[in-house]
């Protein structure tokens, strides 16, 4: 517009819109400082400065500028940032709101926005017809990775991902609530209100800075007197103030999962200058509802037609919200192209704000009401059976050429600086089928509106296809009560909302499908204006044999941009009907998927990065351990003391001295991390009978015995020792990092196969820590502290388990060992770990004992031929396969993996075996992982038979030692197999897995 600059941009109108004047802001774009008003976007702000042109499109680099004024934005997507490091692409201009400082700068195009190199793609569009890919990258084969593969990867994505760390921080939160509303408009308000008076507990979301929707552009509605937004900030007030109430705005909810699960996204901070450093960028709410009230409105449609697509077109709404809202004219002669009565309250709208309105090309025979004449004593000439040919504008619009509706020709000339279209409103259901609610074809409207839930949720509102405003807000009120009485709040009340409506009809479907079907063949008559998706590029889908609407979908990318297709699928879909000749509801509907608009990595992770990205976990020994020296390995989340080197000493050294000293005199290790699960019950021995392939019944309370899991196909799942603590009680360990997966694998086989069994499970993890002294000195430095129990060999032989105190602490005290040495494994409650373990170190250490970690522990085992579930088997491996035969009950009818054992293969003879191996140069150690071979000159590839699965420096036996699967293994006992390394290759004796003590004779001191 001409004039003198007003406050915020020469296109602001002085006494329109809700933002002050006084409260200025300075921001830049694309280099260029601008001066907006708080509570801009970044579209009002821009618009109100007179710059249409934000972007470039994906595939053609045609200029374009924003199309509508809220999250389904396709075309005005920016580079945001603070500084060098809080950069975001893809910001939707018509979401983010200004603020003093922020630089934005336009996407997909070099050297600059108005000058676009990437535009020849666009005079070279024949090339690029839909599918083309498919077609084009087939040949020649070889340019696929030195050609296709190398351009497409540059030319893929919009904008430019950031290339320093995130320095801002995100926050999570849980909430559980009675109702949640999802949707701030006249039917979420007075939902949210009628359930809160009632007693529920709500929430009520809003993607918009303030509450209202629809009111944020339509000034016809009066609430209770007041104007609908002005009833809106009241009504929110009001519900912020009470204690049953949470009002979240700037909150977009984004998917909709099981049992009543919503993810919420709130933007704390995107729109202020200077954010506190205390308060999180993003907020991720996952919220649990008893019931979900959806209430999230319509999406206005463009019509489609060749050149739709020149900054300077936009939704009608949008139109009216950038005046209404933001007090900004769009142009100064804007002209409208409507299928749909709504477009008629625009146009009257900026007519009244001084805006010229030359021309309504109406594609109907005639609009709802008196719209005509209304138009017409205005002075509005109204074309009714007209449709817009073509457009005219390098980086505007600057006229359209309309013509009869099905003629052809040049058409009349009409000069305008902007164009509002308006082809109807789909309703919003992309929650309603993120929650696999089934969305049903309403013939009378002509559109897709919520069927049969499949969660406990209503859709009211223009969501549900309600439009008239009194009957919207009886249902809402509805809803609201039944929520609340639905979550069982005894409360009564009805909140009083009096509407008084002068509006117009949002207009149905059926009329949008002018808009959409119309468009001729010549011409780029825009359906998804981010993916360049023409109707013409539909229509070929079609012909090319795509008949379903997920695969025109696919063949087109209509509908696969970042607005998921808001405003493009239905466009989409209608004329692929039409060119099927079919029905809509006949040709599908594309599936809506989570999430609703993108969401930040940022927001997902929360805290989960850095050094939080995987929790760590600490045993209730971690201190002691630190103090004593340990370095530490991660092993899952947990931190595991790997050895604890004295002065000077290497890791090697550490490790050959530990293990030394265990088996000379004793060590203390720190097993807190092994799995624990209590499973107790009058059918517990039962239960494991049926989980474990040994037999349990005979196992008297007191004793322990080792226990092999497996899976359906009968191969090794977990291993473990179990005590039976009393008849119906049993104290289960699994290996470290099979403790949830093994607690998960009992309760799915108790609830889904052995229901009948009345068992309990419960991790015990956490509860005990466990201090396992292995050695020959073992008995005597515990025994001191031991009250209650007789750990003499004869009271408490290797196996056992016996409950008492020690160190005056209550204790699970079991004879065990995983060293092959005599052992005990002190388990106490978690809180007093630390404190025994003093007391015990304090005697060991002036025994000549030493502390060992992880290492020496997978050494000492090794030096025994005890496996680790997971390393020495890999998900193939049978009992038999390890060795552990022994541990399979031969006259058990069932257990799970019986059926899977007897299958012929896992019976065959040459199957790999675990076997141990000797390198013939004692001082080489193999490494694990290296595969095994037979014949060392064999041709490369060579045959596998194998590959070495422990490997390690035995000081105790002053040499290497190894365990390896090998084909038949056990019978190649005493033959060389060898091992190519790259520089090298191994020659290796296959042997026993014991390499150490072969008859045992040391666990019994």
């Amino acid at each position: 517009m001409s004039g003198n600059a007003y406050q915020g941009g020469a296109n602001r109108l002085p006494g329109k819109g809700r933002l002050t004047p006084a409260k200025t802001v300075r921001f830049s774009f694309d280099g260029r400082m601008l001066t907006g008003l708080e509570g801009d976007t970044l579209a009002s702000a821009l618009i109100a400065n007179g710059i249409h042109l934000m972007g470039r499109s994906f595939k053609y680099h045609r200029p374009r500028g924003v199309l509508s004024a809220g999250a389904e934005e396709p075309n005005a997507l920016m580079q945001v940032s603070r500084d060098s490091a809080r950069y975001q692409p893809n910001v939707r201009a018509s979401v983010q709101e200004i603020f003093d400082g922020l630089r934005a700068s336009s996407q997909n195009r070099y050297p600059s926005l108005a000058f676009d190199v990437g535009a020849i793609n666009d005079a070279l569009s024949p090339l690029f017809s839909a599918g083309f890919y498919y077609k084009t990258f087939m040949w020649p084969r070889a340019a696929w990775n030195k050609l296709y593969e190398p351009v497409i990867r540059r030319a893929a994505g919009l904008g430019e991902s950031p290339k320093e760390a995130d320095p801002d921080h995100y926050a999570q939160r849980y909430a559980h609530c009675d109702v949640l509303v999802v949707g701030g408009g006249l039917a979420g308000l007075s939902a949210a209100l009628a359930a809160a008076e009632s007693g529920a507990s709500v929430i009520i979301c809003d993607e918009q800075p303030e509450m209202g929707g629809a009111f944020h552009f339509d000034t016809s509605i009066a609430v209770n007197g007041d104007t609908g937004f002005d009833w809106a900030q009241k009504t929110a007030a009001r519900l912020a103030f009470m204690d049953n109430v949470r009002v979240l705005t700037r909150t977009t909810a984004f998917g909709y999962y099981a049992q009543n699960f919503v993810g919420l996204t709130e933007r704390v901070t995107d729109h202020l200058a200077l954010p506190s450093p205390d308060q999180p960028r993003e907020r991720l709410w996952q919220v649990r509802a008893k019931r979900v009230v959806l209430a999230t409105g319509a999406i206005e449609r463009h019509m489609v037609f060749p050149g739709n697509d020149r900054p300077g077109i936009m939704l009608a709404s949008a139109a009216r919200t950038f005046l209404n809202h933001y007090g900004v004219a769009i142009g100064a002669k804007v002209a409208v192209y409507t299928a749909c009565d709504s477009a008629y309250a625009a146009a009257f709208d900026l007519q009244d704000a001084g805006i010229r309105i030359p021309v309504i090309v109406e594609a109907r025979d005639r609009p709802g009401g008196s719209l005509l004449e209304e138009a017409r004593t205005r002075g509005i000439e109204v074309l009714t059976r007209h449709a817009i040919a073509s457009t005219k504008g390098r980086l505007r619009v600057s006229s359209i050429a309309v013509v009869p509706a099905g003629a052809s020709g040049k058409g009349r000339d009409i000069e305008v600086d902007a164009l509002m279209t308006s082809a109807g409103w789909t309703p919003s259901v992309h929650l309603f089928s993120q929650s696999r609610g089934k969305v049903a074809w309403d013939a009378e409207s002509g559109r897709f509106l919520p069927g049969v839930n499949a969660q406990d949720c209503v859709s009211i509102g223009a969501c549900a296809g309600t439009d008239d405003p009194v009957a919207l807000v009886e249902q809402a009120v509805e809803a609201g009560l039944d929520a609340a009485n639905g979550a069982g709040s005894e409360m009564s009340g009805r909140p009083v909302i009096d509407i008084d409506h002068e509006g117009i009809d949002a207009g149905s479907w059926s009329a949008g499908l002018v808009g959409a079907v119309g468009a001729p063949e010549s011409g780029k008559a825009f359906v998804d204006f981010q993916n360049d998706v023409t109707a013409k590029d539909i229509r070929l889908a079609v012909r090319e044999g795509m008949h379903s609407i997920e695969h025109v979908k696919r063949f087109t990318t209509n509908g696969m941009a970042t607005d998921q297709g808001k405003t493009s699928n239905m466009h989409g879909l209608a004329i692929a009907a039409e060119t099927l000749g079919k029905p809509i509801p006949q040709v599908g509907l594309t599936t809506f998927r989570a999430p609703y608009t993108p969401v930040t990595f940022g927001t997902i992770v929360g805290q989960s990065r850095g050094v939080l990205f995987d929790p760590a976990r600490k045993t209730p020994l971690h201190g002691c351990l630190v103090t004593n020296g340990a370095v530490f390995e991660d092993v899952g989340q947990w931190k595991r003391a790997w050895y604890l080197p004295r002065a000077g000493e290497t890791m090697l050294a550490a490790v050959s001295r530990e293990c030394r000293t265990v088996r000379e005199t004793a060590g203390l290790f720190d097993a807190s991390t092994l799995g624990k699960i209590e499973v107790v019950g009058p059918d517990a021995a039962a239960f494991l009978n049926l989980l474990y392939t040994n037999a349990w019944d005979k196992l008297e309370p007191g004793r322990c015995k080792y226990g092999i899991m497996l899976r359906e196909d009968g191969f090794i799942y977990d291993d473990g020792v179990v005590g039976r603590l009393a008849a119906d009680r049993f104290h289960v360990t699994t290996t470290t990092g099979g403790a949830p997966r093994v607690l998960h694998h009992m309760e799915d086989y108790l609830q889904t196969e052995f229901p009948h069994l009345d068992v309990w499970l419960t991790s015990i993890t956490e509860q005990w820590a466990v201090i396992a002294v292995q050695g020959p000195q073992a008995h005597d430095i515990i025994a001191p502290f031991v009250d209650g129990i007789d750990i003499s060999d004869e009271a408490m032989p290797h196996m056992s388990v016996r409950e008492g105190k020690i160190c005056g602490v209550p204790t699970r005290l079991f004879r065990m060992s995983f060293t092959g040495e005599r052992g005990f494994e002190i388990n106490v409650p978690a809180d007093y770990g630390q404190s025994v373990f003093e007391a015990l170190w304090e005697r060991a250490e002036a025994m000549g004992a030493c502390l060992y970690g992880t290492e020496a522990m997978h050494v000492l085992r090794a030096e025994k031929g005890y496996i680790i579930v997971g390393q020495d088997t890999d998900g193939t491996v049978t009992p038999d396969d390890a060795g552990l035969n022994w541990a399979v009950a031969k006259k058990k009818p069932d257990f799970v993996g019986i059926a899977g054992l007897k299958r012929f293969d896992l019976q065959r003879p040459d199957r790999k075996q675990l076997v141990g191996l000797k390198t013939k140069d004692p001082t080489l150690v193999l490494e694990e992982g290296a595969q095994i071979v037979a014949d060392p000159n064999e041709k490369i590839p060579m045959t596998m038979i194998g590959h070495v699965t422990s490997s390690y420096w035995s000081e105790n036996c002053g040499r290497s030692i190894a365990m390896g699967v090998v084909a038949g293994g056990r019978n190649r006992m005493g033959d060389t197999l060898y091992v190519p390394m790259p520089d090298r290759t191994i020659e290796v004796e296959v042997t026993d897995t014991v390499f150490f003590d072969k008859q045992g004779e040391r666990l019994n001191g």
